[in-house]
């Protein structure tokens, strides 16, 4: 299993999500990834994998690249999914393997753990591949914008958002540690988090002696960013946010239902 990263790598296509207004993604996104928590029954589960599986269909996104985004996230789910199975003895028991037994409530757990956080992951990588990063730290900056009357640096936070989402630092990093004869290959968890490693130092190095020369350069260029900046692409709502915003409002409204009547 090789290192790879792959987070945050845009997708071009023309396709209905695409094209939709950034600020709504992203709020779009952020509001269903939180709706996945509340996922404790058949119906809602079924309501936010049709959703998913409208926005992967309409985002014309192989689903291939979809999964490799949330990959390194796997583990994570399955460890979750067999610590509810092995430790959660609620309900009936369904079966019993030396000092291990399985519940109902056990296996009810493991599965909608694991489905509602691969919900969730899924959405947060279809975000990033129907957006550009520009268009993410664009979007932050317009939504918090507000703030700027408080004193808060918007324009400045947002201009490191940019940076971070844009670097290839990790990627290169990995070609060059491999070049140098590091065994960035491993088979199992362990060995994957063994093998990450050997690139923490190396991109924490990085990612400082960016910071400096950056910050030397917009001082040397007297950058101050702020509400004066100005943006190559303006952001207008068209009829097909609105479209999307009633679609969203819709699920919330029959998730809410079904977690009530359920």
């Amino acid at each position: 299993m090789a290192v790879r990263i792959s987070i945050g790598r845009y997708y071009s296509a023309d396709s209905p999500i695409h094209r939709l207004d950034p600020r709504l993604k992203l709020i779009a996104a952020i509001i269903y990834m939180a709706s996945c928590l509340f996922v404790s029954n058949v119906p809602t589960l079924l309501l936010a994998g049709a959703l998913i599986v409208l926005a992967m269909a309409l985002a014309r996104v192989p689903l291939g690249r979809v999964l490799s985004q949330i990959k390194p996230a796997m583990y994570f789910l399955v460890i979750t999914s067999l610590f509810n199975l092995f430790f959660v003895h609620t309900g009936t028991v369904l079966a019993a393997i030396g000092p291990f037994s399985f519940t109902t409530g056990g296996v009810s757990s493991a599965v909608f753990y694991t489905l509602r956080f691969l919900l969730l992951l899924l959405m947060g990588s279809l975000l990033m591949l129907t957006t550009q990063p520009m268009a993410i730290t664009d979007a932050v900056e317009r939504l918090f914008s507000p703030l700027e009357r408080l004193g808060v640096p918007v324009s400045q936070a947002t201009l490191i958002l940019s940076i971070a989402l844009l670097s290839q630092d990790a990627q290169n990093i990995v070609v060059a540690q491999t070049a140098r004869g590091a065994q960035l290959e491993g088979k199992g968890a362990l060995s994957y988090a063994r093998a990450c490693v050997p690139l923490l130092v190396p991109l924490f190095a990085s990612a400082v002696r960016h910071a400096d020369n950056l910050g030397r350069a917009m001082d040397a260029r007297c950058y101050t960013g702020g509400q004066e900046r100005t943006h190559y692409h303006v952001m207008r709502f068209a009829r097909r946010d609105a479209v999307a915003a009633a679609v969203l409002t819709l699920y919330l409204v029959a998730l809410a239902a079904a977690s009530v009547f359920a």
